[in-house]
């Protein structure tokens, strides 16, 4: 493993670039712990109308790239820039399918009919890039359904060819409930004909479905956590995919993804009002009371606030926790901030909350990077009652942060959040397992008293959640694994 490989990552979003999620996240950042591992990396993005070419340095790298979609020659032209830490990134500029609003859907959350169109052309002038520029990756890494007709286009067409015949692909789930799955009215567009058309590749359900055939074509598959990776082997999680993901074995894993120190380290964070540190924890006492006063909750250090920064959607379990917040905050001594946005009935009704609670419940509709990092330095709790989880994110930024995660352990929240135990101390949250409101209710309600009742114990969790770690530098070591046995898989057929 001596190797230093050459890696084209293919992704429809990228921080700082453009972001929608989590996936933006790893994509802005296992790319520059490869290449800190010596690693030869290159990142190939959508041009979207969102991204920003003065602030980023966009410059005209390659025009014009010629892409074959079926019968059809797409024209379409390629920017570049590099990031702060020196990653070469690559732009398919095509307003047909990009000069929009919106990356997947519009102001109303309405995908956009032809995202089959869009991403089929993407990922397939994605690997024409590398071709063109003679960039002849050993791996070629896939993330979620936007891009997972990558390795059925290695193996169909590329199979032969002197750039990409010999690159291994790898496909990343990061949420496999997103599958892609379309009318086969698109299907002669992708170019990947009919005789891949078939139930153990590309058609479900007399449709297509880009995340199955990605699936079966990928040398390797993972997801971002190993509890996840273990979840949707069983029906219950896997929204249909279980069979074919159970069908690769040990080339079907879970690599938990990791964090950006760098942005999210109460010790040096600059959006907070005042910085902290394990051996220093005054600043946390004055992120707090600031917290209280934006929010103009009843400034009082000695009632306990939970933070809640999530996209409103039934997958987050934020349906539940509304049947009960109210609850809460009228049987508890708490408080909640919440930021967020997503579901219309949702939002009306976190929005309505600060009214309804004067005092009790602060919320913000909408998302404001710098009031995520408030609320994660301010709270003392966070809570995540997801139905599933395939990482996550918040709730381990909420541990560097000393705020402590009230987590349903499932997927990787279940793998970062040790649960407390109440004889000895020991733990870094609080987690339930039963998808209710009532087991909500009762979560909080038992980190609420363990906050009033055994102090203590809460100062012990903070100081060892705030030395927990989940580095890109061990993750990204991990998908180097990944990779070689990538390759060993191609060489092997």
């Amino acid at each position: 493993m001596d190797k230093h490989l050459k890696i084209a990552v293919i992704a429809s979003e990228c921080v700082p670039f453009v972001k929608s999620g989590g996936l933006a996240d790893v994509v802005g950042a296992l790319p520059q712990a490869l290449r800190e591992l010596g690693h030869e990396v290159i990142v190939i993005l959508p041009k979207y109308r969102a991204i920003d070419e003065q602030k980023h340095g966009l410059q005209p790298f390659l025009s014009p790239l010629g892409v074959w979609m079926g019968n059809t020659l797409e024209w379409c032209r390629v920017n570049s820039a590099t990031t702060k830490a020196g990653v070469p990134v690559y732009f398919i500029e095509f307003d047909k399918y990009f000069d929009r609003d919106g990356l997947y859907h519009d102001a109303d959350f309405r995908d956009y009919s032809d995202n089959p169109l869009r991403y089929a052309f993407f990922t397939r002038a994605a690997l024409q890039l590398c071709r063109d520029m003679g960039f002849k990756p050993d791996i070629v890494h896939a993330h979620d359904w936007q891009t997972a007709l990558a390795p059925g286009y290695l193996k169909i067409w590329h199979w032969a060819d002197s750039v990409l015949g010999n690159a291994a692909s790898v496909l990343t789930i990061h949420n496999i409930g997103y599958q892609g799955v379309y009318s086969a009215d698109y299907y002669d567009y992708t170019g990947l004909q009919w005789g891949n058309f078939t139930s153990d590749k590309f058609e479900d359900h007399g449709r297509m479905n880009y995340l199955k055939g990605g699936i079966h074509y990928a040398d390797l598959v993972n997801t971002v956590s190993p509890t996840y990776a273990e979840e949707t082997r069983e029906p219950t999680y896997a929204w249909g995919m279980a069979p074919y993901l159970n069908d690769k074995g040990e080339n079907y894993v879970g690599i938990l993804n990791g964090v950006d120190y760098s942005q999210w380290d109460p010790a040096i964070d600059t959006l907070i009002p005042a910085q902290y540190s394990p051996e220093d924890m005054s600043g946390k006492a004055i992120c707090k009371r600031e917290l209280q006063k934006h929010f103009d909750l009843e400034v009082d250090p000695d009632i306990p606030i939970v933070g809640v920064i999530s996209r409103f959607a039934k997958q987050k379990g934020l349906d539940l926790l509304a049947e009960v917040i109210e609850n809460i905050v009228n049987d508890m001594a708490v408080q909640f901030v919440i930021l967020g946005s997503g579901d219309k009935g949702l939002e009306s009704y976190y929005g309505k909350l600060s009214t309804w609670h004067p005092g009790k419940i602060g919320s913000y509709i909408g998302y404001s990077n710098e009031l995520a990092h408030r609320i994660e330095a301010g709270a003392d709790f966070f809570i995540m009652p997801s139905t599933y989880e395939p990482c996550g994110l918040n709730q381990i930024y909420s541990l560097k942060y000393g705020t402590l995660p009230i987590v349903r352990a499932t997927g990787g929240l279940d793998d970062t959040v040790a649960q407390y135990d109440e004889r000895t101390g020991e733990g870094t949250g609080f987690k339930f397992w039963h998808l209710s409101s009532l087991a909500i209710y009762d979560t909080v309600g038992w980190a609420v008293s363990t906050f009033y009742d055994r102090p203590k114990h809460i100062q012990q969790m903070v100081q060892r959640a705030m030395g927990q770690r989940f580095s890109w530098e061990d993750s990204a070591q991990e998908y180097v694994k990944a990779y070689y046995k990538a390759i060993e898989n191609k060489k092997a057929v």
